[in-house]
């Protein structure tokens, strides 16, 4: 007799889901137990976003059978899923902008009689959701008004129904500080505890090691295998890429030393950042490292004159540049990598050609004078794609078409296209699985290699300690340490991104 702790809420079987030359499901089995964290496991492209979609019955699959409780079922939409206690938080966010909160967290079961809504009691409905998850939100503002993290929030507070029987989180901690992500995992462990089946999906693989009682390995739309919670996280990506952890990172190159850029002192004017001194140097790798909200990311942005500087200089190759906008900046030979990539960095509804050449068309290669080469514009972008391991290789595709690791490839590829001698990459593979790590990150070496002055900002521990030549840490707005060589592990890290009262050394 099977244990009624482990009673199965879901399962699919024999599931296929085919695209115009793309098999994105081939016949796969899943299950989901009451009361258990499933983690969806694989890189970009694997197909664990086809997999959630049609549970949630956003998509339809072509082949195989869906049961919940026991019981076949056929999901009509997404209204129909949420009728059978299944509510999804995807990446792309499903807020209507130009309404409330409280608007938004009740739609589809708003409370009222004879037609009329109770705007009086949507208001007290929304406010009791948020107080419950301790999300300070005021559910009167505008959903368009709100930060990604915000938005991230209301969404989690708008799957929590009452009748709720499988969550779906994907990569939920993408835009959520520590914090918050502290606060979800709290979430995570008490719809667990009532019973709730939990499909997870993330790159991370400390959240993996927290909160999976299962893993599910996916690659190229089938199953590879599913294993328990505590699987080593070398043998994890074994079974997901077929690579050891070993061979992700390659040897970085001897660091040069001629100064290319350089801050001194520099505050932001809203105070996210406060006195930072830094310095690239050409062939050198720098790590920006920091919790969310510790000023790193800002820091990079007011180099490339995203964001107002207050005080301080910033000279690039000797000159001062110190409140120069981004095209200035650019033409002094520095590129930026936005960290959102949605909102920041693609042309999502045209054809990521134009994503990767929008910055360049001036370029010889691409255009004769004020006239654009269409012909050579489209061989330019499909050259860079191919470098950058794009599948497919297709640049008349739109970006939207891609999975979020082929975005950030092609993302990356604009800043290659640049031939820039300085490159400030913020964030180069959030929410990017292994294998496409592997591809950004011989890339981010090979530009120090051939002499450029690379910035990594980055919240992954791993790649700081990896990829880097020296690091600067980042807290409250203060660099509190750059640590060089030896000096860069984990436990030094972690200890002045929490101490942030301590002095930062000083630059030779």
């Amino acid at each position: 007799m099977t244990d009624p702790d482990h009673k199965v809420v879901l399962r699919v079987r024999g599931l296929t889901k085919k695209y115009p030359g793309v098999t994105a499901l081939d016949g796969v089995d899943f299950e989901l137990r009451k009361g258990e964290v499933h983690v969806l496991f694989g890189e970009n492209g694997a197909g664990k976003s086809t997999l959630i979609s049609i549970i949630s019955g956003a998509q339809h699959p072509d082949g195989g059978t869906i049961e919940v409780n026991g019981r076949p079922v056929h999901l009509a939409g997404v209204a129909a899923a949420r009728g059978l206690g299944i509510s999804a938080v995807f990446q792309e966010f499903s807020l209507m902008p130009t309404m409330t909160v409280a608007e938004n967290l009740v739609m589809g079961a708003e409370p009222g009689r004879f037609g009329l809504i109770n705007r009086r009691r949507v208001r007290r409905l929304a406010q009791e959701r948020l107080d419950e998850f301790d999300f300070h939100i005021s559910p009167d503002r505008l959903v368009e008004t709100l930060s990604r993290a915000e938005q991230q929030m209301v969404e989690i507070a708008k799957a929590f129904r009452p009748e709720l029987s499988v969550l779906i989180l994907d990569e939920p901690t993408a835009s959520l500080t520590e914090e918050e992500s502290e606060r979800l995992f709290s979430l995570v462990e008490e719809a667990r505890g009532r019973g709730i089946g939990i499909v997870y999906i993330t790159h991370r693989m400390a959240e993996i090691r927290r909160l999976a009682n299962r893993v599910t390995v996916l690659r190229d739309g089938k199953l590879i295998t599913t294993v328990p919670g505590g699987t080593p996280d070398d043998e994890l990506i074994n079974l997901m890429t077929g690579r050891v952890v070993e061979d992700l990172y390659p040897e970085l190159p001897e660091p040069g030393t001629r100064v290319v850029l350089a801050a001194r002192d520099l505050s932001t004017f809203d105070g996210a950042v406060r006195n930072a001194t830094f310095e690239l140097r050409a062939g050198e790798i720098v790590g920006f490292a920091g919790l969310m909200g510790s000023g790193k990311s800002t820091a990079a942005r007011a180099c490339f004159g995203l964001e107002r500087v207050d005080s301080g200089t910033l000279t690039i190759d000797g000159a001062d540049l110190t409140r120069a906008r981004p095209a200035r900046v650019m033409k002094a030979g520095v590129v930026y990598l936005p960290s959102d990539r949605k909102t920041e960095g693609l042309l999502l509804n045209r054809p990521l050609r134009e994503t990767v050449t929008l910055p360049w068309l001036h370029r010889g290669s691409i255009s004769s004078g004020p006239v654009l080469r269409p012909g050579r514009e489209s061989a330019v972008a499909g050259d860079m794609l191919r470098r950058m391991k794009l599948s497919p290789p297709d640049p008349e595709r739109t970006a939207d078409s891609y999975s979020g690791g082929n975005q950030q490839k092609g993302l990356l590829g604009r800043a290659l296209l640049g031939d820039c001698s300085t490159y400030l990459l913020d964030e180069p593979t959030v929410g990017v699985d292994v294998g496409a790590r592997v591809t950004i990150y011989d890339q981010i070496v090979e530009l120090a290699r051939q002499g450029n002055a690379v910035l990594v900002i980055s919240s992954e521990l791993p790649e700081i300690l990896h990829l880097c030549h020296r690091v600067y840490v980042f807290a409250h707005g203060t660099i509190t340490a750059e640590l060089r060589q030896d000096d860069i592990n984990e436990q030094t890290i972690l200890r002045h991104m929490m101490h942030w009262d301590e002095p930062a050394k000083e630059i030779a």
